[in-house]
């Protein structure tokens, strides 16, 4: 799998990118554009009486595909520790997906009514949102399977100390990658080049394929092919609630601390992630005039020009620094000032301006968090972590964050028309939300420098 040096090898790169990139379109599927293609299709001339806003249906989405993401990878991450066969749960796993997502491509509004015998419009629209919610479950069960519990407990398996931060770098990349696919996408659907269908289509197709490489590309790590004696001496029961034990969490007290700081992070981060594009496309363009930042001429720029400054940042900060705190807190500084500059203006020069700090601190963030966390996860219990892991950085802030985003955009005093209809919209005060939020970071990150620092001396004078 990896040399003495603790190099990988080219087949497993080539893993790495494939199903980095896939996961990350599944989860952009599930975060980013089902909002956009609600409010382009579902609620394009507004609530019109329906049950449910668009901003209602985006938090369920989020807060619900958080609980089934969680349950999913807690139970499922500990079965594939316990079958030894991560190819079986990735490959499978992606392949299922892929078929629902064909399926999923035929829920529209039109469909929806017709096949449930509806005719009024607030039906019609509560229904279908009711519909792409059930299928979100469903989705989001799938993605946490493949990707969540058995692909990141592989690649904790693969990875080395030396490794794990350039696996981050690269999970980050292809996350700006996919983000960038995405957003080409919907352009263009918007634009009338395509249908929003076809997208759904696309993505679908790509993971039946990815799903049927991955039984050629993926090779299950040696570490779990071999049965060791005190692993045959537990139950499935016991491995699944291991991670809750008191003992458990006071022999990993650092994984425990840097986890509730990655918590509150994504607490922060989920607060606007899921209403950002739909942010941009329906008050930050019509407040400039029409000035379209999502276009492909602009995004795919902006994500090169981000991560060339990202990776010059990382490989400055280890030339000249051992320490985590030369990275941590200047990059949640970093984010912070981001969060509170978009906070403050609609104008697209300040957007910009709070874009830069803001995802150049987000991005190292979220390489620091995932290498530490990796680096800390016992290695003879990887599967064991990932519903734990889950917990920490999925579950909970995907319940916590949207729900404080849906609260800013309601508190929000300005009313949005479109088609002559009332439209809930998100608004800027979400970021002001999550810098709050984000400020918080410091209390856990703080005492994890502090024992991680008494770690690495201990270490020394040993």
């Amino acid at each position: 799998m990896s040399n003495k040096k603790g190099r990988l090898s080219i087949r497993i790169w080539i893993t790495i990118i494939l199903f980095m990139f896939m996961g990350s379109i599944a989860g952009g599927v599930e975060s980013m554009y089902l909002g956009l293609y609600l409010n382009n299709t579902v609620f394009k001339d507004g609530t019109m009486g329906a049950a449910l806003t668009l901003t209602d249906t985006i938090n369920l989405i989020a807060s619900l595909t958080a609980v089934v993401s969680g349950i999913t990878t807690f139970v499922m991450g500990t079965l594939s520790e316990k079958m030894k066969n991560r190819k079986l749960f990735i490959s499978v796993g992606f392949i299922i997906w892929g078929i629902v997502m064909l399926i999923f491509s035929n829920v529209r509004g039109g469909k929806v009514g017709n096949f449930f015998g509806l005719r009024g419009i607030s039906e019609i629209i509560t229904v279908t949102s009711i519909t792409i919610i059930a299928f979100s479950l469903v989705l989001a069960f799938l993605r946490s399977t493949t990707s969540d519990a058995a692909f990141s407990s592989w690649l904790t398996d693969v990875s080395t100390p030396e490794t794990s931060t350039i696996i981050e770098i690269a999970f980050t990349i292809m996350g700006f990658v996919s983000t960038g696919v995405i957003t080409f996408l919907v352009a263009s659907a918007q634009s009338g080049q395509r249908e929003y269908s076809d997208i759904f289509i696309l993505f679908g197709m790509m993971g039946i394929i990815l799903g049927i490489l991955g039984f050629v590309l993926i090779e299950n790590p040696r570490r779990i092919k071999k049965s060791k004696k005190k692993e045959q001496e537990t139950s499935y029961w016991s491995d699944l609630f291991y991670g809750f034990k008191p003992s458990t969490v006071k022999e990993n007290r650092n994984l425990y601390l840097i986890l509730s700081s990655g918590c509150l992070f994504n607490c922060a981060y989920r607060a606007f992630y899921p209403y950002l594009f739909i942010y941009i496309a329906s008050v930050v363009i019509p407040a400039n005039k029409g000035v379209n930042i999502l276009s492909a001429k602009v995004v795919l720029p902006a994500i090169i020009a981000i991560i060339v400054a990202v990776v010059s940042i990382l490989t400055l900060m280890k030339a000249y620094s051992k320490s985590k705190a030369a990275s941590f807190i200047p990059s949640v500084l970093c984010f912070i000032v981001g969060l509170l500059i978009l906070s403050s203006t609609k104008n697209i020069v300040g957007i910009i301006i709070g874009l830069v700090p803001g995802l150049i601190g987000y991005i190292i963030i979220m390489i620091q968090f995932g290498a530490t966390v990796r680096d800390n996860i016992p290695k003879d219990k990887v599967g064991l972590f990932q519903g734990i892991r889950m917990i920490f950085l999925f579950f909970v802030p995907s319940i916590i964050g949207p729900t404080l985003g849906n609260i800013a955009a309601k508190n929000s005093d300005v009313t949005y028309m479109e088609n002559g209809a009332e439209k809930v919209l998100p608004t800027e005060s979400m970021f002001l939300y999550a810098a709050v939020v984000a400020a918080l970071i410091f209390i856990p990150m703080l005492a994890f420098l502090k024992k991680d620092k008494e770690r690495a001396l201990k270490e020394e004078n040993n």
